[in-house]
């Protein structure tokens, strides 16, 4: 583990970022059964229960690792979630890296929430791991998530552009 970052909860203008717990459970599973959420990445579709204990289980590792990883979100003094949003170790290019991953209710979709915390999970990035290139990978037609990455402060490498599990990835990059 890294030590403490002070990653476990960012605060925004709007926002509270935590660590997920196994309370944020049904809100997981809930996202990641939702079509309209997951229309741009079918394959992070998820069909169980236990595939979202899974899911929450990895992303715990990731913590539980490196001190850090996708935040649960949510407005100021409200209990239910909005989204996810966070950045995860990964390896590209034979380089250790960080995936900046958002994905939010679409109820929620509209209001510059995601881009709020994607900004806020990249300048964490910045200001903890300096040394670390953060990306985005984003589907040619997810016009919306395209904003959120520019908004994050990431900037468009269409030489890096290559196939992903679910169609052809643009990557958007940290300066």
């Amino acid at each position: 583990m890294t030590g403490d970052t002070g990653a476990e909860e960012l605060r925004t203008g709007r926002l509270l970022l935590s660590r997920p717990v196994p309370a944020d459970l049904d809100a997981i599973l809930a996202l990641h059964t939702d079509p309209e959420a997951c229309e741009h990445n079918p394959s992070d579709m998820l069909a169980t229960r236990e595939d979202a204990d899974e899911l929450l289980l990895r992303w715990s590792d990731q913590w539980n690792e490196y001190g850090f990883g996708y935040w649960t979100v949510r407005r100021h003094g409200s209990p239910e979630p909005l989204g996810f949003c966070g950045v995860k170790t990964v390896g590209f290019r034979r380089r250790s890296i960080l995936n900046l991953f958002y994905r939010f209710f679409p109820s929620s979709w509209g209001s510059g929430y995601a881009g709020e915390a994607a900004t806020a999970a990249v300048d964490w990035a910045r200001a903890h791991r300096p040394d670390d290139l953060v990306i985005a990978r984003v589907r040619p037609e997810n016009v919306a998530s395209q904003r959120v990455a520019v908004r994050a402060g990431l900037v468009r490498m269409e030489h890096l552009d290559a196939p992903g599990d679910d169609g052809i990835d643009w990557f958007y990059i940290s300066d």
